[in-house]
């Protein structure tokens, strides 16, 4: 497995995961038709785009096995929050690396870069997502007691912001 910074080249990749990993992550928590309506090429666009920005503090790692993307995690400055905030935007690895040791390298990256650009970092989780709350408290984020409301396809969620503290 290697683990790198992602590129332009690699929307397509990161897109084929992210749509993999909504899939089987959400499923049962968001609308079956709307998970399975997600497009591989819209999201290729936008990783297109956001890989393109010139933001140094925003950064996306991606996990290779023999050139076949397994995982990516995705982090910069923090949204609404004070600037010396780091936040992990995203994280999501395929079904078949699940419980492999992907997701925690991936992570490591992304707390070791947030440590040195940010004094705390946020994220946010779907309340009801109860195996990335499990994975995200043992890798020593907690609840912070913020919420906010979405809506995803249609439904009404509740999502949970998480913080760890560097």
């Amino acid at each position: 497995m290697t683990i790198r910074l992602a590129h332009r080249d690699d929307a397509d990749a990161l897109a084929r995961v992210h749509v993999e990993g909504w899939r089987w992550g959400y499923r049962g928590l968001l609308p079956d038709a709307f998970l399975d309506g997600l497009s591989v090429r819209d999201r290729a666009a936008r990783w297109r785009d956001i890989l393109a920005r010139d933001a140094p503090r925003e950064r996306t790692w991606i996990a290779l096995d023999d050139h076949d993307a397994q995982g990516f995690v995705s982090i910069g400055p923090g949204r609404d929050v004070p600037e010396d905030v780091g936040e992990l935007y995203a994280m999501y690895v395929t079904s078949r690396s699940a419980g492999t040791g992907v997701a925690r390298t991936l992570m490591s990256h992304a707390l070791d870069a947030l440590r040195v650009d940010s004094g705390r970092a946020i994220l946010w989780v779907l309340e009801h997502n109860a195996r990335a709350r499990r994975f995200y408290e043992r890798e020593g984020w907690r609840a912070d007691g913020a919420t906010q409301r979405d809506t995803i396809g249609g439904l009404e969620v509740r999502e949970l912001r998480y913080a760890i503290a560097f």
